[in-house]
């Protein structure tokens, strides 16, 4: 291992080696990105400026979309840099660090959905009490817990990657920098890295997904048993969507992380439903199809009219 030269840059291939059909996916994710950031940026602002929405549903859907905005940030940037350029490589440290962030901003999302699933079921199943029970130092701890819970589930796969050589070949097949892509790479054993993970990433989803499976369950008894058909159907789709955007999340992002890295133009779809996709389309699931956000940008808009008027 010491006569080994390693390297210290690698080479992103990305999702295509065509000028052409790289030139048209700078333009998309380009557009992907832009609507993410105005997105999310505007449900932070809506949320902050509104005194309405100063409730703890919306509380997690702010967070959600600073986490949506970082966990974008992370990737796409140097993606779209990467299109243009001849020159698509990135230092090892710089890749660490770029699968630290991003392994940080998943896994505490993760916790936030698990978070906003009983956020619902206390809304839905206990009405009357839902205002006890999601009481502001709750809901203080439970996104504290969701932050900190994604740090050291970053913190401890990347220091043990830190401790990996890598001796060549330096290239990467795909458009970022995970840890399941880095470990093929590296001349050293990095079979306790994959243990370690695949078992953390097992372990934050035996952690927060079975709350989400139980508090939507009971949401959907608990709809169930409402009289009006109307009121059954505007609750179940609010929820349906919730659910559906949950389960693509966590399931893309299991079989990315547990299964082995093969470089397959499967793992860079995955890659994109969870990493790009997903934070393009909460603030819409989660926020724009909701009356209150639509009343709210009513009257923030009218406010401005007068203001100016």
């Amino acid at each position: 291992m010491k006569n080994l030269s390693t390297i210290d840059e690698f080479v992103l291939l990305g999702l295509s080696t065509d000028p052409d059909i790289q030139t048209m996916l700078f333009v998309l994710f380009l557009g992907i990105y832009l609507l993410t950031l105005m997105g999310n940026l505007m449900m932070i602002l809506v949320i902050r400026a509104d005194p309405h929405l100063h409730t703890p549903m919306y509380f997690f859907l702010g967070h959600l979309s600073f986490l949506d905005i970082c966990h974008s940030s992370i990737t796409i940037p140097k993606m779209l840099q990467n299109f243009l350029s001849q020159r698509k490589t990135l230092s090892v440290w710089g890749c660490i660090t770029q699968s630290f962030f991003f392994i940080f901003s998943g896994g505490t999302e993760s916790c936030l959905l698990s978070a906003m699933a009983y956020d619902r079921y206390a809304a839905i199943c206990h009405p009357l009490l839902y205002t006890m029970i999601m009481n502001g130092p709750l809901c203080t701890a439970m996104v504290s817990a969701a932050w900190v819970m994604g740090f050291l589930s970053s913190l401890v796969n990347n220091l043990c990657t830190q401790n990996l050589q890598f001796c060549g070949p330096n290239i990467i097949s795909h458009f970022s920098c995970e840890l399941p892509s880095l470990f093929p790479l590296s001349c050293s054993d990095t079979m306790p890295n994959t243990i370690l993970l695949a078992g953390s990433t097992a372990f934050l989803g035996l952690v927060t997904l079975p709350p989400i499976l139980f508090s939507y369950s009971k949401i959907i008894l608990a709809i169930l048993s409402i009289s009006s058909s109307k009121g059954q159907g505007k609750a179940f789709s609010t929820c349906s969507s919730h659910l559906t955007v949950v389960l693509s999340f966590y399931g893309t992002a299991l079989f990315r992380y547990i299964s082995p890295s093969s470089g397959s133009v499967l793992e860079q779809v995955v890659s994109i439903q969870y990493g790009v996709i997903t934070s393009l389309i909460n603030p819409l699931i989660y926020s724009f199809k909701n009356q209150e956000v639509k009343a709210a940008l009513q009257r923030i808009l009218r406010q401005q009219i007068c203001v100016s008027g």
